[in-house]
Formats: structure tokens, C-alpha cells, sequence
């Protein structure tokens, strides 16, 4: 960092009331001239800037570590689906409401009010952050001059809104090539997994209608065949009782023709009788 930027970086992290007296007294102590110009152009920060800067200050491997975070995001929206997108957005939205709250216990500890307003202001701060790699540099370089805002026009103009010179990359929490890699194939292979998980799924619910599909099959099966051996133990029943009611019938037609025989030879003895007994009448019985 230049001196200038150690200087700014220390005054935009020290106590709010206190800026402007330590400011002339920086700039008084500064080695020429131009230096000291410089010193007092710097503006003094809002209360939520200020919030930030001390948290960027004092928390900054934490501050590092959700940046990268939101490098990852901002990658994420270009290839994850809407399900992975909503869950990445809640988490985002969950680390900024926590990291403002971190922040805003250290300016407490420090002596200072922190109002809902200046709170809601570090959170719209944090939240830019996320969005825009210039922002995330913004907040980075602890030399925040007023809050920022997720809707504003991206890239930045870091002029307007850091103070003592524009954060050099070096500023902003740095991601390593591997690091970056190694996260995008563990997206790639988590994405993978969810599809297989899900696929596991849709087969397991076809495996089960498929298991009561067999079960009901067999179930009708067993009781047709089960019907067939009622009607075959019925069939056989039935041809062992024909045989001798077909000999009955034989017997009843036996008894038939022998009582036809019997008709007719009583018949005929019947029509003698008649004739006999006309002759010994004259005909007059």
C-alpha cells in the first residue's frame, strides 16, 4: 500500500468523531507537501461505511472468505439450476445478514451507536459486495467513504466511493487459480450427484409400482389357477356320476320296453275278449 493509502486506511477505521482532528493532524505530519493535500481531500465516511471499514480492518480473513463466496455465486448463476440458484441466493442472503451483524458488534464494542437504518445500510453494503467485483474491492480496501447499493450501475466508479486512491487488486481478497478450479469441478461433481440422486429416485418409485404390479398380477393368477382346480375337482365329480345314471337310464328303458310289450299283449287279449264275447251276444254287450 502507498502511504496514502495506509494513512487513509487508518483514519476511515478510527473512531467517527474523531476524523477530521485526526486528519489535519496526518497531514500536518506528512513528509511534503503533496502528500498532505492529499491527506486532507479525504472525505469523511458515513456511519455505515465506517461500520464497514472496521469490520474489513479487523475481520478481514472472514471478510476474504465471503468474497470468494461471492466470486462463486456469481459463477453459480450461470450454470446451476433454478433449485441451486434459490438455495446459493438464501445462503448469500444468510452470510450478508450475519456478517452485518458481526460488524455491527465491533463498532458497538468501539463506543458507537449502530441505528436499524445505519444496519440495513451495512447489509445493502455487504450485498453489493456480492454482486460486483468492484464493489467486493470497495469493501475490501477498508477505505469506504459512504454505503453502496445492490441495484447501483456496475462496475463502480471506486473514485466516488473509496477513498485515498483506487484499491488495487491486491485490495480485494485474492482466489487462486486451483481454488477456483477445485470449487467449479466440486459444483460440477455436486451437480452430478444431485442428478443422480435424483434418477435413483424417479427408479426407485418405478421399481416399487413395478413390485405391486407383479404382486397384483400373481395375486390374479393364484386365484385363477385356484378356480381351475375348484372346476376341475367339479368336473370330475360329475363324470363319476354319470355312468351310473346313464345305466338307470338303460334300466328305465329296459322296464319301458317290457311294459310296452306288456300293453300291447294285454291290448290284443283285451280286443279277443270283445270279439268273443260279441259272438255269444249277437253283438248286443
Amino acid at each position: 500500500m502507498t502511504d496514502l493509502e495506509t494513512i487513509a486506511a487508518d483514519l476511515y477505521a478510527g473512531p467517527p468523531g474523531d476524523f477530521v482532528s485526526s486528519r489535519n493532524v496526518r497531514a500536518k505530519e506528512a513528509a511534503d507537501a503533496d502528500l498532505a493535500a492529499r491527506i486532507r481531500e479525504l472525505r469523511k465516511p458515513s456511519v455505515s461505511a465506517w461500520v464497514v471499514n472496521v469490520f474489513a480492518r479487523e475481520r478481514a480473513q472472514q471478510l476474504a472468505q465471503a468474497l470468494r463466496l461471492a466470486d462463486e455465486l456469481r459463477e453459480a448463476q450461470e450454470d446451476v439450476d433454478a433449485v441451486t440458484l434459490a438455495r446459493l441466493t438464501r445462503e448469500r442472503r444468510a452470510l450478508t445478514n450475519r456478517l452485518a451483524a458481526d460488524a455491527a458488534a465491533l463498532a458497538t464494542a468501539r463506543g458507537e451507536r449502530v441505528t436499524a437504518a445505519t444496519l440495513d445500510a451495512v447489509q445493502r453494503t455487504i450485498t453489493a459486495a456480492f454482486f460486483d467485483a468492484s464493489a467486493a474491492a470497495a469493501v475490501a480496501s477498508g477505505r469506504l467513504v459512504h454505503e453502496l447499493e445492490p441495484a447501483a450501475e456496475f462496475p463502480l466508479d471506486l473514485d466516488a466511493v473509496v477513498g485515498g486512491g483506487v484499491p488495487r487488486p491486491s485490495d480485494a481478497p485474492p482466489v487462486r487459480v486451483d481454488e477456483v478450479t477445485a470449487r467449479r469441478e466440486l459444483r460440477t461433481a455436486q451437480s452430478a450427484l444431485h442428478d443422480a440422486e435424483q434418477a435413483h429416485a424417479r427408479a426407485g418409485r418405478d421399481l416399487a409400482t413395478a413390485d405391486r404390479e407383479v404382486r397384483d398380477a400373481a395375486n390374479r393368477a393364484a386365484q385363477a389357477e385356484a378356480r381351475i382346480v375348484q372346476l376341475e375337482a367339479e368336473l370330475s365329480a360329475a363324470r363319476a356320476t354319470v355312468g351310473p345314471l346313464r345305466d338307470a337310464v338303460t334300466a328305465a328303458e329296459d322296464r319301458q320296453a317290457q311294459a310296452a310289450d306288456r300293453a300291447a299283449t294285454t291290448e290284443r287279449a283285451v280286443g279277443e275278449g270283445r270279439r268273443a264275447l260279441d259272438r255269444l251276444t249277437g253283438g248286443s254287450a
